[in-house]
């Protein structure tokens, strides 16, 4: 849903609802930060309350909050349909992993974790391609419709086939969910408004200092519990530290090309909605073969060097953005995304796999929406640092194309280098 609301926004803009750009804004983002600052606590509450019951409360909500979305006469109610379903999506996710790997026996874990890490950033395209031919036909209620029906048809199959998995006898901790869900608004909060007011105003640097204060009360108080939300300690394990920078890194990436993918298609070669998101679909097949592979290279290699390849061919993909230009044919310009998603289907089943093997099953769920929350900070961080490239070019040639193409040079350039050291750091802490 995250990926195909970009494309909904021209049509909410000139929607009978009248939304500010500011308005606009918040309608995109409520999502992402309800379903950002709630996935480690909902993978907590799994592991305590039940996953089973977790998983159908998550859909409901998700279900009820599009429903709410398609219904809304008003922008607060929109934005309050886009935060139910976003918490709802929170509590849903980190279930998914935490029963593969309670469930799939060892020798299987493997392969299930790369068909579940496949499966999130192909969603992502997928997005894209449904939301595209959606908008291309039905008003922008349509697209929460379908999500809504999606959601209600997931409820009524994990009711009947999901499995009741035991609990964790563990206390709730409920400041630490809200110290934790507090860090992370404040980070996304920083992130999405840093587009708009400029980094260096003052309340985005208030909000990072906030988000670290925050982050450093946070880690104080888990040290001093028995059973902290998220435990502190957890990072001293280089698995878990590999897989939370390397997730965030594959993420930002990725999520760099999904915000400008469409846009480029559309202005460059003048690409409908519905056209630009089948155009995109290759780069989903390319993907899902690389995580296939990903478990067999493991075994072969050692996931030491599977996750330096992987994040090698990342960096070339993105690198190869800054040669893009407005008359880039597509079948050379569709060849960057696909070896930088080939390169993170390599690279994260090893890491999201390293991050559930290290920590008990009993926090399954903890780990999940640990991997879950690096994911989102990450797809935030790329959203940023090509939202700012775009806003910083948008007035330069006067010719759309050439400014895109301008702002996608200086942007993934900047996206290339930070991945490129993130991953000197994800490499040298993979076992």
């Amino acid at each position: 849903m995250a990926a195909a609301m970009n494309l909904a926004v021209p049509s909410i803009a000139r929607s009978g609802l009248h939304p500010s750009p500011t308005a606009l804004v918040w309608i995109v983002d409520a999502y992402l930060i309800a379903f950002a600052c709630l996935l480690i606590p909902g993978g907590a509450l799994a592991d305590r309350l039940g996953r089973k019951g977790v998983l159908l409360a998550g859909l409901g909500l998700f279900t009820g909050g599009s429903l709410l979305a398609a219904s809304a006469g008003n922008v607060p109610l929109l934005i309050a349909g886009r935060l139910v379903a976003g918490a709802g999506a929170a509590l849903a996710l980190p279930v998914t992993l935490g029963l593969l790997t309670l469930l799939v026996p060892p020798a299987r874990r493997p392969h299930a974790v790369a068909t579940w890490t496949a499966s999130l950033a192909v969603g992502g395209i997928l997005g894209n391609v449904v939301g595209g031919a959606v908008l291309q036909y039905l008003p922008w209620q349509g697209l929460f419709l379908v999500f809504g029906a999606a959601g209600a048809l997931l409820l009524l199959t994990a009711a009947v086939r999901a499995p009741r998995t035991p609990r964790r006898p563990a206390p709730l901790d409920p400041a630490g969910s809200v110290l934790l869900a507090a860090a992370i608004v404040a980070l996304i909060f920083g992130l999405i408004e840093g587009r708009e007011r400029g980094w260096t105003s003052g309340p985005v640097l208030g909000s990072f200092a906030a988000a670290a204060v925050i982050t450093t009360v946070c880690v104080l108080v888990g040290l001093r519990r028995r059973h902290p939300l998220l435990d502190p300690r957890v990072f001293t394990l280089r698995p878990v530290r590999a897989g939370t920078v390397g997730v965030t890194a594959a993420f930002a990436g990725a999520f760099a090309m999904f915000y400008v993918n469409a846009q480029y298609l559309t202005v460059a070669h003048g690409y409908s909605l519905a056209l630009a998101g089948c155009a995109l679909a290759p780069i989903a097949v390319a993907m899902t073969l690389a995580s296939r592979s990903s478990t067999a290279l493991v075994r072969r290699w050692g996931a030491k060097r599977v996750v330096a390849l992987g994040f090698a061919a990342l960096t070339v993909g993105l690198a190869a953005f800054s040669l893009v230009g407005a008359d880039t044919p597509y079948a050379l310009y569709v060849l960057c995304p696909a070896l930088a998603l080939a390169g993170i289907g390599l690279a994260l089943p090893p890491l999201s796999g390293g991050i559930m093997t290290a920590l008990p099953a009993d926090r399954a769920g903890m780990g999940s929406g640990l991997n879950g929350a690096a994911r989102e900070v990450g797809s935030a961080l790329g959203v940023a640092a090509m939202g700012t490239a775009l806003g910083a070019n948008a007035a330069g040639t006067g010719a759309p194309a050439a400014d895109l193409a301008a702002a996608m040079d200086s942007g993934f350039r900047a996206v290339t280098v930070a991945v490129a050291l993130a991953a000197l750091l994800v490499v040298r802490w993979t076992d």
